[in-house]
């Protein structure tokens, strides 16, 4: 019967943790998501573009949440962010985006 409990107990604390690790992937999404939107908005982009930058944020948020990078790390993957979003923008729009410092800073950083 203790057998019983601790394996109960134990496959218990490995369903939350591996929950737990889904929201916080799942979080990054959901930012992504949101920062994507926010600049389909203000720069009228189509939905595969909104897609797209729906995933670079992800991997933005992942990157830079992560302990073992360096400040310099973050600060060079922001460019490598910064230089996706020039690459796939015409430059009208990128010029309608640099006269929004506020939400350029906040989609790079």
């Amino acid at each position: 019967m203790k057998k019983l409990i601790a394996a109960l107990t134990l496959m218990l604390a490995f369903s939350i943790n591996a929950n737990a690790q889904d929201k916080t992937t799942s979080s990054y999404y959901d930012l992504g998501k949101k920062q994507a939107a926010e600049l389909t908005a203000f720069l009228g982009l189509d939905e595969t573009q909104n897609e797209n930058f729906a995933r670079l944020f992800e991997q933005k948020f992942t990157v830079l949440d992560n302990n073992n990078i360096t400040q310099e790390g973050k600060e060079e993957f922001s460019r490598v962010v910064e230089a996706k979003i020039r690459g796939s923008l015409e430059d009208k729009l990128i010029q309608r985006l640099e006269k929004n410092p506020e939400l350029f800073k906040r989609l790079i950083h």
